[in-house]
């Protein structure tokens, strides 16, 4: 078991690869009464076409089994392991995103049972056709309620904008058509490929004795056999910049306009710790450029083009990299057109100063200081991002060690009109676009 120290914000973490493959990392945090296990599958939503484990030949499953076999695991042969968690005084939860799928427990007490339960519960699949076919109505009622979710519909509207061939325009859950062919062989097929643990890691953050909680999670696994890994093939359609859609809109039945700009990095991102310094250049520089203390986001918001629901993010995962900066709108072309601008002339942009960079640095120090204390975001954290050797940990002195040159230089070189794209959402009967 390694150990690594980190002074600046007084924090230890255990971490080792069991025989098997999986990494298991520990993060005592002992002042706290509540402990997090997040158990994590490198597999996502996006993964939808790969060479299944033991097969030499290039699959394509129906979009949405990553999300279903999330729902599916929790039912076993003899009950409900929500059950099980909740008479060992845990609450249980999961969730799929485009590259990960997650089981999580919370609980005060019985932790090295708990840690047990959740290991074996995500290695024990248990599916039948009679059980997959009762899902499928769960699963295409939730499909149907994000159908109706404007915001939602948004952010699908300019990936499907930005990547019109790549499966991260598809829904996480897949559609009401592709769920209903969903099969119990299908559903074993993607857990035995992307269930081993070799693609998976466990964490533990909260109360605990590292020693002790190490000894429990090597014993269990251990006693469980796998089939020998194997490196994952997976296959995603190829994407040029002739392939970006500059715009499209939909009608919808809402009061208020919305609009939302995307720009795609059609390059391939760092890895590793280069791809927590590119992120965290990134996050800096759009709050500089849309920060609510810009002189962008106040002259936008007294001119009356952007509301509070106004917001910005940047995306970094496996495969894609893209920036969606969108909201309310009360003309949605003005919106989206303001915001090209200020994209487009951000490397000269006047908020790029050495003043507003040091207030903001500070700001997202202090931000990522105050998350530290939930070890929630923590575990959340480490299973959405990695980075390699580097941890959320780095976060701080990678803030303090980012140059005013580094983000322009992002800004000359991400921010290109052919990169862009805009949707809109129109209220019903509306007739601009």
């Amino acid at each position: 078991m390694e150990k690594k120290h980190y002074d600046q914000l007084n924090e230890t973490i255990y971490t080792e690869t069991l025989e098997n493959g999986l990494r298991v990392t520990l993060l005592p945090k002992n002042d706290f009464h509540k402990t997090y296990g997040l158990f994590t599958t490198n597999y996502g939503s996006i993964d939808n076409q790969f060479i299944p484990l033991g097969k030499t030949e290039l699959v394509k499953v129906p979009d949405g089994v990553a999300h279903f076999l999330e729902h599916k695991m929790f039912e076993k042969e003899d009950g409900d392991v929500f059950n099980v968690f909740g008479k060992q005084g845990a609450s249980a939860n999961a969730f799929t995103s485009f590259t990960r799928t997650s089981y999580l427990f919370t609980s005060t007490n019985r932790i090295l049972e708990n840690v047990e339960t959740l290991l074996d519960f995500v290695q024990e699949p248990y599916f039948t056709k009679e059980t997959v076919e009762k899902e499928k109505g769960i699963i295409a009622q939730e499909i149907q309620m994000y159908d109706d979710e404007p915001d939602w519909r948004l952010f699908f509207g300019i990936l499907g904008n930005l990547y019109p061939k790549h499966p991260l325009h598809i829904d996480i859950a897949g559609t009401v058509d592709s769920i209903m062919e969903i099969t119990p062989e299908d559903l074993y097929e993607c857990y035995h490929t992307f269930y081993h643990p070799s693609n998976m890691n466990l964490l533990v953050v909260g109360k605990m004795n590292p020693a002790e909680m190490m000894t429990t999670i090597r014993d269990n696994q251990d006693h469980k056999e796998f089939a020998p890994a194997t490196e994952i093939v997976r296959h995603f359609p190829t994407e040029t910049v002739a392939d970006i859609n500059v715009f499209d809109s939909i009608e919808m039945p809402v009061n208020r306009a919305k609009s939302i700009v995307g720009v795609k990095g059609v390059h391939p991102a760092p890895t590793g710790k280069a791809a927590l310094v590119y992120k965290t250049k990134m996050n800096l520089l759009l709050t500089l450029l849309f920060g609510t203390t810009s002189e962008n986001y106040l002259r936008l918001y007294d001119g009356g083009v952007i509301d509070d629901s106004f917001s910005f993010e940047f995306n970094l995962e496996r495969t894609f990299h893209f920036i969606d900066i969108g909201g309310d709108a009360k003309e949605p072309t003005a919106f989206s057109e303001a915001i090209k601008e200020i994209l487009l002339t951000a490397k000269d942009s006047s908020e790029l100063t050495e003043a507003n960079l040091t207030t903001v640095k500070k700001r997202m120090i202090g931000s990522a200081l105050q998350s530290l204390n939930s070890i929630e975001y923590i575990a959340n954290q480490y299973s959405q991002e990695a980075y390699g050797d580097a941890s959320l940990f780095d976060l701080v002195p990678t803030i303090e060690s980012i140059k005013l040159a580094d983000i322009q230089q992002l800004a000359a070189e991400f921010m290109i009109k052919e990169h862009m794209s805009t949707f809109h959402i129109l209220p019903k009967e509306a007739n601009e676009g």
